[in-house]
């Protein structure tokens, strides 16, 4: 019998012979897999294809780490501590599958254990971990976790005999649990996305296209590329991953097939007979050029260490990208040159061209039915990000160019275009606010655009639908402002309004002041000359910034509310900082009070800071010779909230009383998150993470576990990783009004500016345009909506009153007044040497042996 099997065997093709050798590999690598599963040793790692693997040189294997076999038993034994219904035999389709838990409950229940857990797709992700582990098993073997009615077992229940845990470990596990979902909350976003760059295609869902598009825009090697190459690119691109350090990924001289981008680890870029020329890291790409040239590899890439994470886009993907942008751009040419690029989606959207044309499309197709202060984001765009490539000396006489003089021969499409620039007239002004005040040629221009309203009778009546009475109000506000400078003659007749004269009160070494006028964008010397001139000295004066670092002669004191002059030699005291903490003044005071007044006063700051101001310090705000000051002020008040923890840490002498500190400042920062001051909130915890104060450990030590729970969640959205995931998802579930994390807001902006070309072939670049104010102010927007139509009648007297106070009941009995505490929270005492605070703190707790 086996000689006759063996005959038939010998019968068979080779190709036959190899696909039952093949298939039968395949069966024998998941014996193996649920094999080892059950002894606790290896599992399966995902291979680079969402299909069945068709290489088994390709699987590799890896164990699962000692932090991730104890997440499984802390979830395991707390299901089991508080809901152990949870895990249970059940059946299905006349099968019974043991002490199994269903997807939905498993993330309904982490959804329900902690406010880390930001929403269903995050808690996937954090299961998603455990199954790529090994320790959390699909009946079936699938490779990824579904929020669905499928059934899944921990590795603890793949025995038949397994042991329910005791009740010292459930108590265990209840004590761990919060520390294990904070843990796995950080890598759970990681694995979600692994996750679904493993699905075909075509099983992507619009919400996994939304996080892979929204993955993408934040990679290096992508930034050049617009917005609709990326959305293609979230439908093909393919997760692929390898394990060993010295992996070959191709070898110079083959085909290119795929092009690759670093997602995770390093890699080396070797030429024969050169050796390594290169290293490319996270965010780089490689492969690219012999698609583009359909040429051999040009080098061969090694892997530099283990566990490297890939993204792929194969060349029949690659080509097609091309082929199909290529298909929906329409240029229009004059004299055979490019002067405006449109690409095509649900709508043509401009991609480039030259400022005098794209004004022209998007006044072209305008919508008129829309009011001028609801959201139009080409026309916002246009109108916040003109002054990049096209200022208000060219933009003005443009726009007028625009506007028809006339409307005899067609009065109809005469009327049309007049309500059109109007439109964008009112728009234009509204988001320039007091920046038109500095501005004659804008003032000149809504003065001619008014004449022009009121001459023409028919656009008269159609303007008072688009309220274009706004521009005379406009007009008016602003030069009754002027007048009222010109009365109280703080202007004299030669001066424009960026050369506005303003009042300070400047300090001298004895505390006596002078009051100077000065124009509102002088320099540090300006001031010192005029105050010299005024005292009559005739000595060398410093302009002094408070600090412990030294005064700055050549800026003003933005941390501070006075500015002082000093002589060279003869430093003032304050410059050292504070020698004693202010721990008696603000332990009485409500933490929730004192959040609350911090709250109020970013607000302020923030509220100032215009959008145009992010703009400036993008380009560099010396080509527009333009102001940043309320952002600068905003930026150093984060510093000086992050300087006010370190300096009161380590001017604590008592080791008690420094743990009382620790504590009040965690309560502060957990009521400023709720209080949706994130600035303040950052401020704070990063002022705990300064090494001044995370090298106490004694001091640390003694901080109740309450405590330090609270303080690791709060430290975790900090994390960095996936471009500050973390903050992102916590962002994205509060609705305004937000004070966001203005040094994040910046880090945005900058990635976006670099790493794209503001012209392109002598083509402003307005897609870069539009993915800037994307990064920056989405939520600066939702804010002044927000203060116009919710706010307006709170503000008084120069203050605002967004967020409801501190009821009798939550504030101390023993705290300070409002005006006290609101006085203490504005004037911080703190010192911003970083030598000092770190000699404090070693005083405080010499370095061990």
């Amino acid at each position: 019998m086996l000689l006759k099997k063996c005959f038939l065997l010998s019968m068979l093709k080779p190709v036959v012979l190899f696909s039952i050798f093949l298939e039968t590999a395949i069966h024998f690598y998941f014996y193996l897999n649920s094999l080892t599963n059950r002894r606790f040793k290896r599992k399966c790692f995902s291979v680079p294809h969402s299909q069945l693997p068709l290489s088994l040189s390709r699987i590799s294997l890896q164990v699962p780490s000692e932090k991730i076999l104890r997440a499984e038993k802390v979830l395991r034994n707390a299901i089991l501590a508080r809901a152990p219904h949870m895990i249970r035999d059940r059946k299905y389709h006349l099968k019974t599958y043991r002490q199994c838990c269903v997807g939905t409950e498993l993330v309904d229940w982490l959804l329900q254990q902690s406010s880390c857990v930001h929403s269903r797709a995050h808690a996937v992700g954090m299961w998603q971990v455990l199954l790529e582990e090994g320790v959390l098993n699909h009946v079936d073997h699938e490779l990824n976790f579904q929020d669905k009615y499928l059934f899944y077992r921990f590795l603890d229940d793949e025995e038949e005999d397994a042991v329910l845990p005791s009740d010292d470990e459930k108590r265990e596990a209840e004590e761990e649990l919060q520390e294990t979902l904070l843990f796995l909350s950080q890598i759970g976003p990681d694995a979600h996305m692994r996750m679904i760059l493993r699905k075909p295609p075509g099983q992507r869902t619009a919400e996994d296209l939304e996080i892979i598009y929204d993955e993408l825009l934040h990679i290096k090697a992508l930034s050049h590329l617009s917005n609709t190459v990326k959305r293609e690119l979230a439908g093909v691109l393919s997760f692929e991953s390898h394990a060993k350090a010295g992996t070959v990924l191709f070898n110079q001289g083959e085909e290119g097939t795929s092009w690759y981008i670093i997602q995770k680890g390093s890699v080396n870029v070797v030429i024969y007979g050169k050796g390594v020329v290169c290293t490319l890291h996270e965010g780089d790409d490689f492969g690219k050029l012999a698609l583009v040239n359909d040429a051999p590899r040009a080098a061969s890439i090694v892997l530099r260490e283990d566990n490297c994470h890939f993204l792929r886009v194969d060349k029949e993907d690659f080509n097609r990208i091309l082929r199909d942008v290529e298909a929906n751009t329409v240029r229009l040419k004059e004299h055979d040159q490019d002067v405006l690029v449109l690409q095509k989606s649900l709508r043509y959207t401009v991609m480039s061209g030259s400022p005098e044309k794209i004004l022209e499309h998007l006044l072209e197709t305008m919508r008129l039915d829309i009011h001028f202060s609801d959201p139009d984001p080409a026309l916002d765009d246009f109108a916040l990000m003109h002054c990049v490539f096209m200022p208000n000396s060219q933009l003005c006489p443009a726009l007028l160019a625009q506007y028809p003089s006339s409307e005899i021969n067609q009065p109809i499409i005469s009327i049309c275009l007049k309500r059109r620039v109007l439109s964008l007239a009112l728009r234009w002004a509204a988001l320039q606010g007091h920046h038109l005040l500095e501005d004659d040629t804008a003032l000149s221009f809504l003065e001619v655009i008014n004449i022009h309203k009121h001459t023409h009778a028919s656009i008269e009546s159609l303007t008072t639908s688009l309220h274009g009475d706004m521009i005379l109000g406009y007009r008016i506000y602003l030069f009754n402002f002027w007048n009222a400078f010109q009365n109280a003659n703080l202007l004299s007749s030669s001066l424009s309004f960026h050369v506005c004269l303003v009042l300070l009160k400047v300090y001298c070494s004895d505390h006596t002041y002078t009051t100077i006028r000065v124009p509102v964008l002088a320099t540090g010397r300006e001031v010192t000359a005029a105050v010299a001139d005024k005292l009559g000295s005739t000595e060398e004066l410093l302009l002094i910034n408070l600090s412990a670092s030294g005064g700055d002669p050549h800026t003003h004191s933005q941390s501070h509310d006075e500015i002082l002059v000093a002589l060279r030699d003869n430093p003032l005291p304050e410059q050292e900082g504070p020698s004693t903490g202010s721990m008696s003044s603000f332990e009485l005071m409500s933490s929730k009070d004192l959040a609350f007044q911090m709250t109020q006063y970013d607000w302020e700051l923030f509220s100032c800071v215009h959008e145009y101001e992010l703009v400036y310090h993008t380009f560099g705000r010396q080509a527009y010779r333009r102001s940043t000051a309320n952002l600068e002020l905003f930026l150093k008040r984060f510093n000086q909230v992050q300087l006010w923890v370190v300096t009161e840490v380590c001017l604590c002498g008592t080791l008690s009383k420094r743990v009382q500190l620790l504590k009040k400042f965690i309560k502060i920062a957990a009521h400023c998150r709720e209080f949706k001051n994130l600035n303040s909130f950052f401020a704070i915890i990063m002022g705990m993470c300064n090494p001044a104060v995370s090298r106490l450990s004694q001091t640390w030590e003694k901080l109740p576990s309450k405590f330090k729970k609270f303080y690791a969640e709060f430290e975790s959205l900090l994390d960095p990783s996936r471009n500050h995931r973390a903050y992102r998802l916590t962002v994205a579930k509060m609705e305004p009004p937000i004070i966001p994390f203005m040094p994040l807001l910046i880090k945005d902006m900058t990635f976006t500016h670099e790493g794209n070309k503001t012209f392109i072939d002598g083509l402003v670049n307005f897609e870069k345009m539009v993915s800037l104010l994307l990064s920056s102010l989405l939520i600066s927007k939702r804010l002044s909506h927000f203060i116009t139509f919710h706010c307006g009648s709170a503000i008084t007297d120069g203050t605002f009153t967004l967020f409801p106070p501190p009821s009798d009941a939550e504030v101390s009995p023993a705290s300070k007044n409002p005006q006290e505490v609101r006085n203490y929270v504005r004037q911080l005492n703190v010192i911003d040497n970083q030598r000092t605070l770190s000699q404090l703190s070693f005083r405080l707790e010499p370095r061990r042996g």
